[in-house]
């Protein structure tokens, strides 16, 4: 509730603003560099949590593998997240020194 419902509550609040906002240049560009800003700071992260997580064989084709299921057949991503927790136990149970 602390992180997420502060951001919904922005988003909703500004929502009938933006408008007006992006007739404004001033506005308007400060908008599109907080919004350039915001998807370099995804990537950056999203990076730095793939080098974290994907450290071995068996992430990698975990990776590979819902990468594909996700784009080409659009699965759920629930689904893949408990496939990645079912595929980690496996591992786990077969090989307890990996952990």
């Amino acid at each position: 509730m602390g992180i997420f419902l502060p951001a919904f509550l922005f988003v909703a609040l500004s929502v009938p603003l933006l408008p007006r906002m992006r007739r404004s240049a001033t506005a308007s560009a400060f908008l599109d560099g907080v919004n350039a800003a915001s998807l370099a700071l995804m990537t950056v992260v999203t990076v730095q949590l793939g080098r974290a997580a994907i450290v071995d064989g068996v992430t990698v084709a975990l990776v590979a593998v819902s990468a594909g299921l996700l784009l080409r057949y659009r699965v759920n991503a629930t689904w893949l997240i408990l496939a990645g927790a079912v595929a980690g136990l496996m591992v786990a149970i077969l090989s307890p020194d990996r952990l």
